[in-house]
């Protein structure tokens, strides 16, 4: 396996239109894990949803809630 000095130097070796390639895939692809990543969590979310495991609350104490913990992150 290799480190990432040793990938950092293989990728500095490259010519410049090769790292800024190289750059671009490396960013499609963790953006699309990412994606990936985010659209797993929102399946499990309708899951736990559509299970009941959610409580109804209104918008107006969801609002309230998400302003506490907001605020809460901020401090």
């Amino acid at each position: 396996m290799n480190t990432l000095d040793q990938v950092l130097e293989t990728a500095l070796q490259l010519s410049y239109e090769q790292q800024e390639m190289l750059i671009k895939i490396l960013q499609n692809r963790h953006y699309e894990s990412r994606r990936a990543e985010m659209a797993v969590g929102a399946q499990q979310s309708l899951a736990d949803f559509r299970a009941g495991r959610f409580p109804s609350q209104s918008a107006e104490n969801v609002i309230t809630e998400l302003r506490q913990w907001l605020n809460m992150t901020e401090a």
